[in-house]
């Protein structure tokens, strides 16, 4: 599908403006510069009880201006707005559904055996991507053919959108992350090729807090990764209600059964010289941070 114009969207709720609510990314040819096809991207939001925010969400992602989207919206029975919300934007969805799931690894799994396209993400219902997101993404994908999962910086944002702090994504390591539980890939702007998530065995429907990074150590044991260049591709909205600020002792619990599962139990002998080597790999992003807080320099 291609992603709709703004003036084909329904028109915003009175008072809100700028993105994604009034702007909206430039649509694209049909082709890209190749001449080759724009891949298909699909995303899946999965979405609880989030009518406060999920609107501007679904606008973030139709309002990228891609010519061959799929979107799908996967609501695990919201009790509130949420299905209203979504039925606005019915017509340019390839799927929604709003039932009892199993949680929100379930309902990611759920609209991913619906998704057709060659690069996958998923957006929760409080997030949203940044203008022109998606061709960034694909001009990756496209310019490096080995390469299955890509990670780049996002924004930290507040619950009425305002720019709290960026978050400087560092080039995946599985080993490290596999023994320390450190990452620094943040959900929002990870994306991956799909025949690589079937390798890898989809989401682990178990577990509540870590399966990103359950499921980022999967792909990236299967190929190359890489950090994607450039300016912050989404923002990860910070509220009293988010999953981080409420699962804590879960997200410890679930770090620690990760490092169990994928790490070296002799290696924990051994952390502090983990952590150097942490110290070391990460060097790279704080002198990146540092050089665009002084000059803007995207790097």
């Amino acid at each position: 599908m291609r992603c709709p114009t703004l003036s084909e969207l329904p028109p915003p709720p009175p008072g809100r403006t700028g993105w994604p609510w009034t702007d909206e990314s430039s649509q694209l040819p049909d082709a890209m510069p190749d001449g080759h096809p724009w891949p298909r991207v699909s995303i899946v939001t999965p979405s609880y009880n989030q009518g406060q925010f999920i609107e501007e969400t679904i606008r973030s992602v139709l309002l990228q201006g891609y010519p061959n989207l799929e979107y799908i919206v996967i609501d695990g029975g919201s009790m509130d707005d949420s299905v209203e919300i979504i039925r606005k934007y019915e017509p340019w969805l390839a799927y929604w559904v709003s039932e009892p799931d199993n949680g929100q690894a379930h309902a990611i799994n759920k609209g991913f055996q619906r998704a057709t396209g060659e690069i996958l993400a998923w957006l929760n219902s409080d997030d949203r991507y940044r203008p022109g997101a998606l061709v960034r993404i694909a001009h990756f994908f496209s310019t490096r053919p080995n390469v299955i999962f890509g990670n780049g910086d996002v924004n930290y944002i507040d619950a009425e959108g305002r720019f709290l702090e960026r978050i400087y994504a560092i080039r995946p390591n599985r080993f490290l992350t596999a023994n320390l539980g450190f990452h620094g890939w943040p959900q929002q702007g990870c994306f991956w090729r799909r025949w690589a998530y079937e390798k890898a065995g989809g989401m682990d429907d178990s577990l509540r807090f870590c399966m990103d990074r359950d499921l980022f150590i999967r792909l990236v044991a299967i190929g190359p990764s890489a950090r994607i260049a450039g300016p912050p591709l989404a923002d990860f909205r910070m509220h009293d209600s988010a999953k981080s600020s409420k699962l804590l002792d879960v997200a410890k619990h679930e770090r620690k059964l990760l490092i169990a599962r994928y790490g070296s139990l002799r290696l924990q002998w051994f952390r502090p010289l983990l952590i150097v080597y942490w110290r070391l790999w990460t060097k790279p992003t704080k002198l990146r941070a540092r050089l665009h807080r002084a000059y803007g320099w995207e790097l």
